[in-house]
């Protein structure tokens, strides 16, 4: 499986932050973002990763990251998306670096405590379809929420006024090589974007759509509140790591 992690966009929320450099460059405690979106698809696993990006700070990514050394790789691919056309049409630019494989897609602002070695394991067992992850959260109206009934997923609507379930659909999903067909038949939505919910009811409708619940926290990066949250989350997570490490030396 093939890894994807999509970071364009301008990140208007951000500015006047992101007005001199791309959003999934800013810091995240002691990392860039863009640092764990990546890690993620490391400890599932994946070893060849695309990274979506575009703007006028595409060339900094390739500054920071180069061959993804640091990261135990030994090359990571780059592609530019131009304009504003949204997850789904970021996504449309990796259909040649799939080369037909199954992806596993990753926003460039979804931090997680754990991994997802679970789920990518189990899509990689599966014969064809998708695979989301869901998270329960208290403001499920921020994002793409789930209807869940007799262990399958119904329906998934786009941020609604008044969610169905607190089930938020997290920024990781899992496609076979269909995605890429889907994408060819989407229509803008409202906002004039590509909406990768309409790609998920696509594989909902065929009956092809598996999910998994999400361990741990996690947060996207794209607001002030969620930066800073998402800065606090990391900084505890190290801190324990910390403490335990120097427990188990002192025992």
């Amino acid at each position: 499986m093939k890894g994807v992690v999509l970071a364009g966009g301008t990140g208007s929320r951000l500015f006047p932050l992101t007005k001199i450099t791309n959003k999934h460059l800013l810091p995240i405690y002691d990392r860039p973002m863009i640092y764990y979106p990546i890690q993620t698809l490391v400890d599932a696993g994946v070893r060849d990763i695309l990274v979506v990006t575009g703007g006028r700070n595409s060339g900094d990514f390739l500054r920071l990251l180069a061959n993804g050394k640091e990261f135990g790789l030994k090359h990571i691919n780059y592609t530019y998306q131009e304009g504003e056309g949204g997850i789904a049409d970021a996504l449309a630019m990796a259909e040649h670096f799939a080369d037909g494989k199954k992806i596993c897609v990753i926003l460039g602002d979804n931090i997680i405590e754990g991994n997802i070695l679970a789920a990518a394991e189990q899509f990689r067992r599966q014969p064809s379809g998708a695979h989301i992850l869901l998270k329960e959260v208290p403001d499920a109206e921020r994002f793409g929420v789930a209807e869940v009934a007799d262990g399958r997923i119904t329906r998934i609507e786009e941020k609604p006024a008044h969610p169905r379930s607190n089930y938020a659909v997290t920024g990781i999903y899992m496609y076979d090589q269909t995605v890429f067909q889907k994408i060819k038949t989407l229509v803008p939505s409202n906002r004039g974007e590509l909406e990768i919910t309409d790609v998920n009811n696509a594989y909902i409708a065929e009956g092809a759509m598996t999910f998994s619940f999400l361990d741990g926290w996690w947060t996207d990066a794209g607001t002030f509140d969620s930066l800073l949250r998402a800065a606090n989350l990391v900084a505890q997570s190290v801190e324990e790591k910390r403490l335990a490490e120097q427990g188990a030396v002192l025992t």
